[in-house]
């Protein structure tokens, strides 16, 4: 019999899981990355992420293949890095344009702006391109379902049904729901 409780003996196996996690691929996913990127530094900070993301897991013990898991793990950190780039990219040029004139609004505006863009983003990131195309054809450009069906090359109740499903896919999403 053990001396402490069960919980304790959890916490304890999931630190020895983790050391061991660590220790065991940190180099190798470190010189993955570096040959990757071609650049030391964003190598490590892209391999720390990852084992971030390994941390928040709830049973890192159930990892079957370390590698495979943090390769892909880290894959996943570039794209949405990329992605992060590219959506501040835009953000910056369209600011540009609106406030050649005026000045630039201040950093925190920025900031707040671009956190919002991210998760929208993120949000539709989810959608198939037809969808994502219909609802932002409608929500952003105000095309009517008839307009977006002869953009698409689709029937306007196939445009609805892509609709329907941007909106569903959006509300869970914001609301943490699993989709239908």
């Amino acid at each position: 019999m053990h001396d402490f409780p069960v919980a304790e003996c959890d916490i304890a196996r999931r630190q020895q899981t983790l050391t061991a996690l660590y220790s065991d691929h940190h180099s190798w996913l470190h010189g993955w990355l570096r040959k990757k990127l071609g650049c030391s530094q964003h190598a490590a900070d892209l391999a720390q992420d990852a084992f971030v993301r390994v941390l928040l897991l709830a049973e890192p013990h159930n990892i079957q293949e370390p590698r495979a898991f943090l390769a892909t793990t880290a894959g996943r950190l570039l794209i949405d890095g990329a992605r992060r780039r590219k959506i501040e990219k835009a953000y910056m040029q369209a600011l540009a344009i609106q406030y050649e004139d005026a000045g630039m609004p201040d950093p925190a505006t920025i900031h707040v702006a671009l956190q919002a863009l991210e998760r929208i983003a993120l949000m539709l990131a989810g959608l198939s391109d037809k969808s994502r195309e219909a609802f932002l054809l409608s929500r952003l450009d105000g095309l009517t379902y008839s307009e977006i069906a002869a953009q698409l090359q689709v029937s306007s109740s196939t445009v609805k049904n892509y609709i329907s499903s941007a909106l569903v896919h959006c509300y869970h999403t914001l609301h943490g729901a699993d989709p239908l």
